[in-house]
């Protein structure tokens, strides 16, 4: 938020250490496909080979919307562990597809295992906190 973007970001974490940071950069990208976990992906992507991310797990402040949830499939990372869960994000912003990640990942052959919601009244917070700011009550 301080960078003028949403409130979402996510860490790629391999051997208990994190290897890649990457925040949602919606507006200062003025690209939609900007989301934490597409950023992280794309970069991640760029940097590691796909045999590493099998490995490694994928932490966000938010469950992964249907698109991120794609991108971290296809990518080969093999964890998601995540705070707050799309449809609390659906009740309090107003936003969202409504498609929790669980059912993307278990549409492919691979499996991803996924962990969350996990200290879901602390993310919540954040998301009180920013988008009744934006009109979205």
């Amino acid at each position: 938020m301080a960078n003028g973007n949403e409130p979402f970001g996510a860490l790629l974490v391999k051997d208990g250490q994190v290897i890649l940071r990457a925040e949602n950069t919606v507006f200062t990208g003025r690209d939609m496909t900007n989301h934490a976990e597409m950023n992280l992906v794309k970069e991640a992507m760029r940097r590691f080979e796909p045999t590493d991310l099998l490995e490694a797990t994928l932490y966000t402040s938010t469950e992964p919307c249907a698109m991120c949830s794609g991108a971290i499939y296809w990518s080969g990372i093999g964890r998601v562990v995540f705070a707050c869960s799309e449809a609390r994000l659906g009740q309090i912003a107003g936003i969202g597809l409504a498609v929790p990640c669980r059912v993307v990942f278990d549409s492919g052959a691979r499996r991803v295992e996924v962990i969350g919601p996990l200290l879901e009244e602390e993310a919540v917070q954040t998301h009180m906190n920013y988008w009744p700011r934006r009109g979205v009550e």
